[in-house]
């Protein structure tokens, strides 16, 4: 059966966001990934309930396109991962490779950590592989949540034949 850009929905990459805590975040990914036809997967705990209206807005009406399933911790979502298969992919500013030099493969799980501290240092370990988005400003920490899975989205789906 052929998905959203040609791929099989078993093949195409799905995003994991670690215990986010920034209702808008959330819900711009939320509709990235309605649009891209991607699975989004949510680590509890979050820092916000589904039903608040700053998620839901920044969803806009979107929400029903959402494949969305939430975990209710790591050890949850590890679980499914490993029963379905594919690679984990950490996205970090400590990550080892720039995220358009990684070769993403079908069935890749991105991982993307809570705004205020990224993933724990075990998740990354965990990771298959690690990536990072260049920044060239040395006093900027880091990127936008929703910016940073939107680059790792595009760049998995433009390798993968998905775009």
């Amino acid at each position: 059966m052929s998905g959203v850009g040609g791929l099989n929905p078993d093949d195409a990459p799905k995003v994991v966001l670690v215990e986010p805590q920034i209702p808008p975040n959330t819900g711009s990914i939320a509709r990235t990934c309605a649009a891209m036809g991607t699975e989004l997967h949510l680590v509890a705990p979050l820092g916000f309930e589904l039903s608040d209206r700053y998620l839901k807005r920044a969803g806009l009406d979107y929400w029903p396109y959402v494949n969305l399933t939430v975990h209710d911790d790591l050890a949850a979502f590890q679980q499914i991962q490993q029963q379905r298969g594919g690679r984990t992919i950490g996205f970090s500013v400590r990550g080892a490779t720039n995220y358009t030099q990684l070769q993403f493969a079908p069935g890749d799980w991105l991982l993307f950590g809570c705004e205020t501290s990224g993933l724990p240092a075990a998740v990354l370990a965990a990771c298959t592989a690690t990536a990072y988005i260049p920044m060239f400003e040395p006093g900027v920490r880091s990127l936008n949540l929703s910016v940073s899975a939107a680059l790792g989205l595009f760049e998995a789906r433009r390798q993968l034949g998905g775009l």
